[in-house]
């Protein structure tokens, strides 16, 4: 197993990292989401809803991309930020540059959905457009070798990961006798975070993440014992499609993570149409995962237990959720047959 030195996230860390951040940042509310499909899954266990998806931004994005920033030496301020992100990402960090007041040049994939750059562009950002992943982080790191901005990593780094970590804080802060908590995994920057804190507090509470079926980067390369790189990612949710894993996150999650699991895309569908029919919320497809993990792959070990779920965003369009939602209704029997 590669080695990877993760001593700087201690619980010390995280919890002053989260008193720096408290007035900038949403504590977002812990709901309990009741119902009686929930209790046939759970049988009397509960879950218990961390919202994420009202912070800043919508997404939990904005605790990571505001923890790096306001990291930045004041000699590099001047120069401003950048990113690259097909989403969530951009958005958290443009928000995160204008709270510090500094100037944001963000690169987004041609793909992105249109809502989602003009949110980055609400955010006062510039945005540039490139085509694929590697276009995009290569026009993010000319800017920062040309111009000298700070580069903004959508999900590896210490500073992303003490971000994160709040939420997890704050969870067991407002649920202290959780004994799981479930959270969707894209390249590991929110799970690394929030395992890192759980498991500082309380080491008995475990802590699973989900994966999409097409996207499993952290799930090989914790069964490999060291980082890899998928040839080919395919899944809807796009927040949760980073091809590759990095060491930081990758040695938090093999430290901290007890299991990873993975969900299909159309179960991925039929969880956000549960989220919709039992909790009233309008999600992402990486809190549909969640959802779906919960529903199938981990139900037998969650049965009875006070269980964390991290409703992670929320930044969808109205015709992309819809399309999504008329998916999961048709295959939703693949989540409710079994119980």
């Amino acid at each position: 197993m590669i080695e990877f030195d993760i001593s700087a996230v201690t619980l010390d860390a995280m919890q002053q990292r989260a008193e720096e951040l408290r007035p900038s940042i949403v504590r977002t509310p812990v709901v309990p989401l009741t119902s009686a499909l929930m209790s046939q899954v759970l049988g009397s266990g509960i879950i218990h809803l961390k919202m994420e998806c009202f912070q800043h931004t919508g997404t939990f994005k904005a605790r990571g991309a505001l923890s790096v920033a306001q990291a930045i030496p004041i000699e590099s301020k001047a120069r401003g930020i950048t990113a690259a992100s097909a989403g969530n990402h951009a958005i958290a960090a443009a928000w995160a540059a204008r709270q510090c007041g500094l100037s944001a040049k963000v690169v987004m994939q041609s793909s992105a959905n249109p809502f989602r750059v003009a949110l980055a562009r609400a955010e006062s950002a510039e945005v540039i457009m490139k085509d694929g992943g590697l276009a995009t982080f290569g026009e993010a790191e000319r800017l920062q070798r040309e111009e000298g901005r700070t580069f903004i990593h959508p999900f590896e780094g210490v500073n992303t990961s003490l971000g994160t970590a709040g939420i997890g804080l704050e969870f067991l802060e407002d649920v202290p006798d959780l004994e799981a908590v479930i959270v969707a995994v894209g390249g590991g920057g929110l799970i690394s975070g929030i395992a890192a804190a759980v498991k500082a507090i309380n080491p008995a509470c475990k802590v699973y993440g989900v994966e999409p079926a097409g996207a499993d980067s952290m799930s090989r390369s914790i069964a490999a014992r060291r980082p890899v790189s998928l040839d080919r990612v395919d899944t809807i949710a796009d927040s949760l499609a980073p091809p590759m894993a990095l060491p930081l996150g990758h040695a938090l999650c093999s430290a901290y993570v007890d299991d990873m699991v993975t969900v299909t895309d159309d179960e991925i569908c039929s969880g956000m149409v549960i989220l919709q029919q039992e909790a009233k919320l309008a999600v992402e497809p990486a809190v549909g995962a969640v959802m779906a993990g919960v529903m199938l792959p981990l139900r037998n070990r969650l049965k009875g237990k006070r269980v964390g779920l991290v409703v992670c965003g929320t930044n969808i369009d109205v015709v992309s959720y819809s399309k999504f939602l008329e998916r999961g209704r048709v295959n939703i029997s693949r989540l409710t047959d079994h119980l």
